[in-house]
């Protein structure tokens, strides 16, 4: 077929003078260079070099070259620029921090297609944990 029909992919774009309250949801591409403050849920996330989100955001990528204060949750990857900064927790398989950039929080990485439980460690007498290691093996002075 000569013409085919280009797919197209659903996109929301705040632009450097739009500011917008409340959760915004689109099964595309999240495009923030203006201000938003609430949930965001979206395909792939996009905050511009001028953009601020706080709040959460629930993707399968997010990428950030300007300012997000809130937890992100990406299936598979986050990258923070050399000007972004993020403020909050990160869960995701791949994380990729950029020379320059800021990140204030915790990492929480898995492997992909590894689920979310986690496990709690049985102590033994003594109150340290069962690791199946020893204290001389496990590269941690005793105090």
């Amino acid at each position: 077929m000569i013409f085919r029909k280009r797919r197209e992919s659903l996109e929301i774009i705040i632009g450097p003078a739009s500011s917008v309250t409340g959760s915004l949801s689109t099964p595309g591409v999240a495009r923030i260079h203006g201000k938003v403050e609430g949930t965001l849920t979206a395909d792939w996330l996009i905050v511009g070099e001028t953009g601020y989100v706080k709040g959460d955001a629930l993707t399968r990528g997010t990428m950030v070259a300007g300012r997000m204060e809130g937890t992100i949750r990406a299936n598979e990857r986050v990258e923070i620029g050399p000007h972004g900064i993020v403020e909050g927790n990160i869960y995701t398989t791949k994380l990729r921090i950029s020379e320059g950039a800021c990140f204030d929080g915790h990492s929480h990485m898995r492997r992909m297609g590894e689920s979310d439980s986690r496990e709690v460690l049985p102590f033994q007498k003594g109150g340290k944990p069962s690791l199946g290691t020893t204290a001389a093996s496990d590269g941690f002075d005793e105090p």
